[in-house]
């Protein structure tokens, strides 16, 4: 294969917990952003909430925080990953919250239980770029 293929760059924001390991926060590709999996962290104070509402609500304002470094919101989300600690006992709370921030028509999402090393729930999207340049 030739060619440099479609332009990428990494997004980050300090509205956002910083990555703790080698990963972007985000990464533009092409017409779409895909974000690393965020968890509750407040990124100010460090902070983690209780909950699984709470804890989704952050989570879901450190997604939205990196969507508006590339100028997009959650109508742009196409996909949703969710994780939650405790799926049986945590979803109805989890998606209560999430609700809150996508109208319809929703994303696709799958929704799983993982071990998430005290953290209640972690979430990635991918956003489509409407404005991104056309791959060559």
């Amino acid at each position: 294969m030739t060619g440099t293929g479609p332009a990428r760059h990494e997004v980050r924001t300090d509205r956002a917990p910083v990555p703790a390991g080698a990963y972007s926060q985000a990464i533009a590709a092409g017409p779409y952003l895909f974000t690393s999996g965020f968890g509750p962290q407040d990124p100010e104070t460090g902070a983690v909430a209780d909950t699984v509402a709470e804890q989704t609500t952050q989570v879901l304002r450190n997604v939205c925080a990196v969507l508006r470094a590339e100028g997009l919101g959650p109508q742009d989300v196409v996909k949703v990953t969710a994780h939650l600690q405790h799926l049986r006992r945590d979803f109805s709370a989890y998606d209560a919250a999430y609700r809150a921030f996508f109208t319809a028509p929703h994303p696709v999402r799958t929704t799983v239980g993982s071990d998430l090393m005290d953290i209640l729930v972690e979430i990635d999207v991918v956003a489509l770029r409407r404005d991104a340049p056309a791959a060559s």
